[in-house]
């Protein structure tokens, strides 16, 4: 699911993907300059490793995300470090966006029930 970056105005334009078994909710809205903020929630379980023993588990997720997407590249006027993902086609590519927030959690540190 592709979102033209232009179409997102301050009004909050929902979006909602479930590709597999997670399900990926939210809003976009315009925040200001070339900013764009991304409030959403990833939910569902995801099946990886545990660290300690190796075995395969299911974590159930219910996370909160939240960062801004830049129009191009982002350029810090005011000082304020901010978590932004920059786009350069002027799209934002939410499956996209939901892999690389799944990666991001499986490389954290995780332990199964047993290793705890």
């Amino acid at each position: 699911m592709k979102i033209m970056l232009r179409k997102v105005t301050s009004t909050p334009l929902d979006f909602s993907i479930k590709p597999n078994e997670i399900s990926f909710k939210g809003y976009f809205e315009y925040h200001k300059g070339k900013l764009i903020l991304l409030n959403a929630n990833i939910e569902g379980p995801l099946h990886t490793q545990c660290d300690r023993c190796g075995d395969e588990f299911c974590m159930n997720l219910n996370e909160k995300v939240e960062f801004f997407i830049s129009d191009g590249i982002y350029e810090d006027e005011e000082g304020i470090e901010l978590d932004v993902v920059e786009s350069f086609d002027g799209q934002i590519d939410v499956e996209e966006l939901l892999h690389s927030e799944i990666e991001l959690i499986k490389s954290d540190y995780h332990s199964c029930d047993n290793c705890k």
